[in-house]
């Protein structure tokens, strides 16, 4: 089946059904798009040209969806059991289905869906829809029969074709640009039949293959293609005489398995398989053998084979600028596959260049562009270069394909860094449009960029201020600043982006708090690569220690000493800046023998006010002078985020 053409029929002597409308709007058309179709089947798909609709028949759920040239539903006729052929009125006005559930012929207006129905008594199960000078033929079992609705009263005749005994299911072929020819076959034969006069006279008849799922007929009325033949090795479409249904001498060979065949005004033509792991769709221009072009559908479902055509779902838009083929795949899932310029012969354009190359020296390009139609010498290619001067492309002018497709080009690179070269053929009426690219790393000086005060140490809350120095660059002049402070709470900040100044400089400030990061960044250009430097700077915490219970506080030279009574412990309160989880370590030593010694150290969890208070306990001597010292340890206090800090030491004495 394929668009078909009748005058309008009259309003009298119809039945109106009772078929459901769900109706929509029309949307733009879009290239080789997809999209899911609400059905569970499907039994035939024509396309109407001039409202730009495509409308698929769905025999299970007893439906037809219209949708536009993308596949977004915009009607439903629901209410239709069994239907199964379609076919479209001239001007497509009205879409006529066979409504095998309930034997009948609907009318379906093509703007408002309402539908209108025509009682074929006698009829069992009328299947595939044809249209040809006038009439609506149809075929029901291995019969053909006809509707004229061009008169006041509609006018059903049965038992038409007259040529051999016959079984299976009768399918059917014609062309409007053909007139009063009509085409017949079933599960074994093949009849063209003459319907000019008032009934169908046969022509010939011969043999069709019991595979095939459609037929149908040139424009110029020469030939019947059916959508499997047998007769040679390998898959192929069936071709055979209009005249006598003698086969071709050449076969149009497509994958397994072939399930559809469509042919376009222009005679070119669409065939279809059920192939799981090869293309399912085959162009061929008239008179040719090898494809113009292939489709191949993707895989949606859970299997390892892709989707697969339904049987006779091909349909060619009018003007031959889309086929349509409905596909399922194993989640019984049917998608409208919208396949633009179909009869286009689609190139492959292939680019390469170096990986890498030095900037402002000249580099080569080649490529290929390669077609099932081979393109001619000279044919044109637009190249366009983008780089970071030109990041929206910069045209390198025209360049031509040179003998067996292949091209290839000189260019020096005046900007590093990635660098694609694009290649561009424009298509023809003979061939759809083809690009491709290929990325260069092109060479860039490196910059002189330094920064001050790397492993400096400061004290806690201190502002030293780091200057960074960027040498020699093309255009950007520009320099971040920013500081990553030790510990995974405080986020890299930003602390100062701005133009270096005539000398090359940028500062800024930073309130030191913990350990930092620093690193200076440069960007990049066009010829100087990006740089960054970094200044790893510590910062100390703060820490002292106050000491309470003593009696009295005195000089031994020129120390400060704290004095206790023997009984009296006593009270050391340190201060620290406070970090979660930080320690303090709390240390002691005792003076004899004319040196300070060790005896014992260890670590006092601060609280969160940063305090940690250390009572002194135990058995002591008189005389004996003694001091202690809070620090800060750098990752064995608890945490790493500032430098080791020692406070001040504190020296007292125990008396009687």
């Amino acid at each position: 089946m394929r668009t078909r053409t009748l005058p309008a029929a009259t309003a009298l002597a119809v039945l109106f059904s009772s078929a459901a409308l769900v109706a929509g709007t029309a949307g733009p058309a879009a290239a080789d798009s997809s999209k899911v179709l609400p059905v569970q089947s499907t039994g035939d798909i024509v396309v109407d040209g001039v409202h730009k609709k495509v409308f698929i028949s769905d025999p299970t759920s007893g439906k037809i969806v219209a949708t536009d040239y993308t596949g977004t539903v915009l009607g439903t006729v629901t209410g239709l059991p069994g239907v199964d052929g379609l076919a479209l009125s001239p001007d497509s006005g009205q879409l006529y289905a066979a409504v095998t559930g309930d034997d009948r012929i609907v009318s379906v207006d093509t703007g408002t869906y309402k539908a209108a129905s025509y009682a074929l008594d006698g009829a069992d199960a009328p299947a595939d829809l044809e249209v040809v000078d006038g009439r609506i033929w149809f075929g029901y079992g291995a019969n053909l029969g006809s509707l004229d609705i061009s008169g006041t009263e509609p006018v059903v005749k049965l038992h038409q074709r007259s040529d051999v005994d016959s079984d299976g299911t009768l399918l059917l072929g014609a062309d409007p640009a053909a007139p009063g020819v009509l085409v017949a076959g079933d599960g074994s034969q093949l009849a063209v039949f003459d319907v000019s006069a008032e009934g169908a006279t046969l022509r010939t008849k011969g043999r069709m293959d019991s595979s095939v799922k459609q037929l149908d007929l040139t424009p110029d009325g020469t030939k019947v293609l059916t959508s499997w033949d047998s007769s040679g090795n390998g898959y192929a479409l069936g071709a055979y005489s209009a005249t006598d249904l003698t086969q071709a001498a050449t076969r149009l060979p497509i994958g397994a398995y072939p399930n559809a065949v469509a042919i376009a005004a222009d005679g070119t033509i669409a065939g279809g398989s059920d192939s799981s792991y090869d293309p399912d769709v085959h162009i061929f221009k008239p008179g040719s053998t090898k494809p113009v072009r292939q489709y191949d559908f993707p895989n949606t479902g859970n299997t390892s084979g892709a989707d697969l055509l339904a049987p006779g779902a091909l349909a060619w838009a009018p003007d031959g600028s889309r086929v349509f083929a409905v596909s399922s795949n194993s989640l019984g899932t049917y998608s409208l596959r919208v396949l633009t310029d179909p009869a286009k012969s689609l190139p492959t354009l292939t680019v390469t260049a170096p990986a890498s190359a030095t900037r402002a020296k000249a580099l080569t390009v080649k490529g290929k562009l390669t077609a099932s139609v081979p393109l001619p010498a000279g044919t044109p290619l637009t190249v366009t270069r983008t780089d970071l001067d030109s990041p929206s492309g910069k045209s390198l002018g025209t360049k031509t394909l040179g003998t067996g497709g292949a091209f290839s080009f000189t260019d020096t690179p005046p900007a590093g860094g990635k660098v694609t070269y694009k290649v561009s053929y424009a298509g023809s009426a003979t061939h759809a449009a083809a690009s491709g690219s290929a990325s260069v790393n092109v060479s860039r000086a490196t910059p002189a960029l330094t920064l001050t005060r790397n492993l400096n140490v400061f004290l806690y809350g201190q502002d030293p201020k780091f200057l960074a120095h960027l040498g020699t660059t093309y255009k950007n002049r520009t320099v971040e600043i920013w500081a990553d402070p030790y510990g995974a709470d405080k986020p890299k900040k930003l602390l100062k982006r701005g133009t270096v100044n005539s000398n090359g400089d940028i500062s800024a400030i930073l309130d030191m708090t913990r350990d930092t990061v620093v690193t200076a960044v440069f960007t990049g250009d066009a010829r100087y690569a990006p740089r960054t430097v970094k200044s790893t700077v510590y910062t100390k915490v703060n820490v002292s220690t106050t000491i309470s219970r003593h009696y009295k506080t005195g000089k031994i030279g020129s120390t400060t000493y704290y004095y206790f009574h023997k009984k009296t412990n006593p009270l050391f309160n340190s201060a620290m800046t406070y970090y979660p989880g930080r320690s303090q370590r709390f240390a002691m030593e005792v003076y004899y023998a004319g040196k300070w010694h060790r005896i014992g150290e260890e670590y006092f969890r601060l609280g969160t006010d940063g305090r940690s208070l250390v009572e002194l306990v135990g058995g002591r001597e008189t005389g004996v002078r003694a001091r202690m010292v809070s620090s800060y340890i750098d990752t064995t206090s608890g945490d790493n985020v500032n430098y080791t800090t020692h406070g001040a030491w504190k020296y007292f004495i125990f008396t009687a």
